[in-house]
């Protein structure tokens, strides 16, 4: 019975080490596995093979982080590019606008240096006024100029461009004149055939590209090609100065008048600026002498 009693009091299980000792003796193999990696690299290739096994549980992990990420990337980029086009495009339209303003003050300094190239071949005393406005009724051809009393102009005086006579002054403000274009239906001018010495008289048609020579009889020896210039008689207009060339010559039997057109040297259509001379008081006189003579010849 003491047998029986003593075996049933006895454990099923013998009890291993505490968990005191357990924890020590993982800390000591921990800690040698730990000293022989260091000094050996036995575990490099275990943890080689570990490495293999967890990568793909770490991509799967970062694959919404990365996902994100290059979606932002993605829309950044493409915000800046499409606002760096933006600015390109806008950089390119005010590239263009500058290259047009250069283009016209190349056009504008041309067209000076036109200007001052043609005063220098000018006897007399010459300012350069600019076009401030065109008159839009179709029947009158007149501009407006920045130059008035203030700068010594007057009623009557002469414009020219760098190719040509433009108009004369009709009327002065202080600061501003008006003129009329000798292409005004309004306008005469006293011109000479610069080949010929042929005088005659140049009127305005109301077409800024024609002129009408109506007083040449059927025999005047004039012909296409033939250069018109200012006689100055008249004392208005400098002599010697290009006025138009004759473009048609039409003439018919039993009329006493050839039918002459011509197309004006200046530039009327397109002209910014022009010169307002001043004639010296000599031309003045030459201009009175010949103007006796013409009187004496007839």
């Amino acid at each position: 019975m003491t047998t029986l009693r003593d075996s049933r009091s006895k454990p099923l299980f013998q009890r291993g080490p505490t968990l005191g000792m357990r924890l020590f003796l993982l800390a000591v193999l921990s800690i040698s596995l730990m000293i022989l990696d260091h000094r050996q690299g036995h575990l490099d290739r275990i943890r080689d093979v570990l490495s293999y096994a967890v990568y793909p549980v770490r991509a799967i992990v970062d694959l919404p982080f990365s996902i994100s990420t290059w979606v932002g990337r993605n829309f950044k980029e493409r915000s800046a590019l499409i606002e760096q086009n933006e600015r390109l495009h806008q950089e390119q339209l005010e590239n263009s606008a500058r290259l047009q303003r250069l283009a016209a003050l190349e056009s504008e300094n041309k067209r000076l240096r036109e200007l001052m190239q043609s005063s220098a071949r000018v006897e007399n005393r010459v300012l350069v006024a600019e076009i401030m406005a065109v008159d839009l009724d179709p029947y009158r051809q007149k501009i407006i100029i920045n130059k008035g009393e203030r700068d010594e102009v007057f009623a009557g005086q002469a414009l020219l461009d760098a190719s040509g006579i433009v108009g004369q002054v009709t009327r002065t403000d202080p600061l501003s004149a008006e003129a009329l274009l000798i292409s005004d239906a309004s306008h005469a001018l006293p011109v000479e055939v610069n080949r010929n010495g042929l005088r005659s008289i140049a009127v305005g048609t109301g077409d800024i590209s024609s002129l009408s020579l109506p007083f040449l009889p059927n025999n005047a020896d004039i012909r296409e090609g033939d250069l018109l210039v200012s006689s100055g008689l008249g004392g208005t207009f400098p002599r010697g100065y290009p006025v138009a060339t004759v473009k048609t010559v039409g003439r018919d039997l039993g009329e006493p008048f050839a039918r002459v057109m011509a197309e004006p040297s200046a530039a009327l259509g397109s002209i910014r600026e022009v010169l307002l001379v001043f004639q010296s008081a000599a031309a003045q006189a030459d201009n009175a002498a010949e103007q006796t003579d013409e009187a004496d010849r007839r």
